[in-house]
């Protein structure tokens, strides 16, 4: 399984990485949310991991254009982001994100619901 990790903070993102390779996961990186966008639209991942505060485009700009386009809006979301409130997860999921994570990740849950998003069991 592929998995595209949109985040900007270096030490997040590396830790991210790290567990979901070691996991068996395929995994594809971007620093802001514009690359995100070009590498969903070039690498086609089964799914993306998206960091709703991002510079040059929004997290959730990001997830807005991926479920309007015909090629994207089939790969499932999850967002990540720091703000533990609902208003926060209320508009990620209006944005279009499949399900919502708040950091720090808890990333057994976080493998937990990309599989019930992908249907697989774990790797």
């Amino acid at each position: 399984m592929k998995v595209l990790v949109i985040e900007d903070n270096y030490y997040t993102r590396d830790i991210i990485i790290r567990r979901l390779v070691r996991r068996g996961y395929q995994v594809i990186a971007a620093i802001d949310g514009a690359q995100g966008l070009h590498l969903a639209h070039t690498e086609r991942p089964d799914i993306i991991l998206l960091d709703m505060r991002l510079p040059v485009m929004s997290g959730f700009d990001v997830a807005r254009q991926l479920k309007e386009e015909a090629d994207t809006c089939r790969i499932p979301v999850i967002a990540m982001t720091a703000y533990q409130i609902e208003e926060s997860r209320e508009r990620a999921l209006a944005a279009g994100c499949n399900d919502y994570e708040s950091k720090p990740l808890d990333f057994d849950r976080l493998v937990k619901k990309i599989n019930a998003l992908l249907g697989q069991t774990p790797p």
